[in-house]
């Protein structure tokens, strides 16, 4: 059997070193926000070129607190992709802002600039592009708007770590950008933890003690702050594992190019290729005939996944939102065509290049 992902495998070969940093982690007797924080912090925000990194305990959190550190007026109105996942809509949801959904990309399923453009109002103030599977949004053309319009950006980069769009990688175009450390992520942790990534000097003073109660010296809280720090462990193995996330990226890669030069199936489309900017988080196809596709190939020892079977536009907590007149939905057809095709194929660090080319092979003989 191909696993769709198997975390255990991934992590096995960093097995000897999780376990002596977990053993040091406990026997230093300090456990939240230490120096295995501090030393992650510093080399993530390097590896991305980017002056700070607050890390938090989830991908969510990195989201809510970027966009609480602007201080935006309640009911602001935030462009977001139409067929993100539901944390996307729902930190705008947490901080009393209103998600304006957006229709992506047919080709690239990234959210589309031109259709941004169509939905700004006197009330839009932020766009939060989301660079979905590890691709690339059109940063440059979505800087523009925002400029001409005079819109933060806040960049949702939990699938992208390592992407880059036009020799920077993403996570430094927005005013503050949001990662997570999901275990399935390219770079994950034994758990859940998140980042945030800014230039912007007084942001970061400001995140920073908004994620530890709203305290900047003990007992003392300045601001109602809340409980979002990634711990030590977590920072240690993430530490561990940055060393290789360009390893791990290169492989994908070459996973990717053996899908897009075997997979000839007149019934699958493949993603665009992003001529190698993707990190390929997920490789992500469209199948009309999803259910069957997938039945075919786990018949044939193959596991797949989708991202994600129900769009956002279609949960009963936003249409619920609709119904209370709190949120304004309208027709979505790229992102519903999206989600009802959509097939995640095995992409993993584990997964050698015999398991891939098995793959194609059988998704060529699917009629």
């Amino acid at each position: 059997m191909i696993e769709y992902e198997n975390l255990k495998a991934v992590n096995h070969r960093f097995s000897k070193d999780l376990v002596k940093i977990a053993q040091e982690t406990i026997d230093s007797g300090w456990y939240i926000l230490g120096n295995r924080v501090e030393v992650f912090e510093k080399e993530f925000s390097n590896y991305l070129g980017a002056k700070h990194c607050i890390g938090v305990a989830s991908g969510l959190d990195a989201l809510f607190l970027s966009m609480k550190v602007l201080d935006l007026p309640k009911e602001s109105e935030v462009l977001v992709p139409s067929n993100t996942y539901i944390a996307t809509i729902l930190s705008i949801l947490q901080n009393n802002l209103v998600p304006v959904l957006v229709e992506p990309d047919a080709s690239t399923f990234q959210i589309d600039p031109k259709e941004i453009q169509k939905k700004i109002t006197s009330k839009t103030k932020a766009i939060l592009p989301v660079h979905l599977y590890g691709a690339p949004c059109d940063m440059a053309a979505i800087g523009t708007i925002a400029n001409d319009y005079g819109l933060y950006i806040i960049e949702d980069c939990a699938q992208a770590h390592g992407t880059v769009q036009r020799g920077k990688k993403v996570g430094t175009f927005g005013i503050c950008n949001a990662f997570s450390f999901y275990p399935t992520k390219n770079l994950g942790a034994l758990g859940d933890g998140g980042a945030i990534i800014t230039d912007d000097d007084g942001i970061a003073e400001k995140i920073r003690f908004l994620r530890n109660y709203g305290s900047k010296i003990k007992y003392q809280n300045e601001t109602i702050g809340y409980n979002s720090r990634l711990d030590e462990i977590q920072a240690g193995f993430l530490s561990l594992k940055l060393k290789y996330l360009d390893e791990m990226i290169e492989h994908k890669k070459n996973l990717a190019q053996i899908y897009f030069d075997n997979v000839k199936n007149p019934f699958v489309k493949l993603p665009l290729s992003h001529r190698g900017h993707s990190t390929y988080h997920i490789f992500p196809i469209l199948v009309e005939r999803r259910d069957e596709f997938r039945k075919f190939l786990l018949d044939n020892g193959i596991k797949t996944e989708i991202h994600y079977p129900i769009p956002p536009s279609k949960q009963k907590a936003i249409k619920e939102l609709e119904s209370q007149g709190k949120i304004k939905l309208e027709s979505y057809p790229i992102s519903e065509k999206i989600h009802s095709e959509e097939v995640s194929l095995p992409i993993s660090f584990s997964h050698s290049v015999e398991e891939i080319q098995l793959v194609c092979k059988v998704i060529n003989q699917f009629q």
